[in-house]
């Protein structure tokens, strides 16, 4: 894959508690700055609830559209479990039982805690490639473009290492911030002016209020660090020209 080449993703949320806001979704953020720095650009994100017909529109429409797809929920013993099934019905496989999967979990409970429940974590899309599971022995698992993790947030991302030789990247994605002491109005248009003069750079503005300090966080994102370093340059220049205060976060 040549070095220019732009690869994307989505990252599908899965699950009624993100949703209902019981539980707070910190997965997009783990996944999106693992993928950037591989060279993965994060195209969208979606939040949907454990419903099949939901499940299986959205994530053929975002494997058609993405060069990888991220789902996160949905793959653990209970009812509402319902990931690994609907991911079959979208690559119109079988769901079955992954036998290198049962080995693991047989391997990893005690004598008679491979219950019936535990035993629905091995049931997967047909021929899928199993993603392993350092921390709690249930592998997430592959197919075609499609991964798909758990919602847990410290075992999704004890799962990432693993994940690093199956995914293409381009070249990475750098970023650099300044913060200033002052208010989106009075910076627009000169930060309109230089987004116009470096098309290749993604420039960001994000207020913040900290430690009792308002202002502006800038963020510069591209995959070559001279025009970010030249972008930094021509925002440092009107800074300065404003006297407006470059401030540490």
């Amino acid at each position: 894959m040549s070095k220019k080449t732009k690869v994307n993703a989505a990252i599908l949320i899965i699950g009624n508690e993100i949703l209902s806001g019981r539980t707070q979704d910190t997965n997009t953020s783990t996944l999106a700055i693992w993928l950037n720095s591989i060279g993965v650009k994060v195209n969208e994100v979606r939040v949907i609830p454990d419903v099949e017909k939901i499940i299986v529109n959205t994530l053929n429409i975002l494997r058609k559209e993405n060069d990888y797809v991220f789902t996160t929920g949905g793959i653990g013993p209970t009812h509402d479990d319902i990931t690994a099934e609907s991911v079959s019905k979208a690559f119109g496989v079988k769901y079955e039982i992954h036998k290198e999967a049962f080995k693991i979990l047989e391997a990893y409970y005690n004598l008679g805690e491979f219950n019936e429940g535990r035993q629905k974590m091995v049931w997967m899309p047909e021929n899928a490639v199993l993603i392993l599971n350092p921390t709690s022995g249930a592998p997430g698992f592959g197919i075609g473009n499609v991964f798909c993790l758990p919602g847990v947030p410290s075992i999704l991302k004890s799962m990432l290492g693993g994940l690093k030789n199956r995914i293409v990247g381009g070249e990475p994605i750098l970023s650099l911030t300044i913060s200033l002491k002052t208010v989106e109005s009075e910076i627009a248009s000169s930060l309109t002016k230089v987004q116009d003069q470096n098309k290749d750079v993604e420039i960001g503005s994000y207020p913040f209020f900290h430690a009792g300090k308002l202002g502006v966080s800038i963020v510069m994102r591209s995959e070559n660090q001279s025009k970010i370093d030249n972008c930094n340059l021509q925002i440092l220049k009107f800074v300065k020209e404003k006297k407006i205060e470059v401030v540490d976060r």
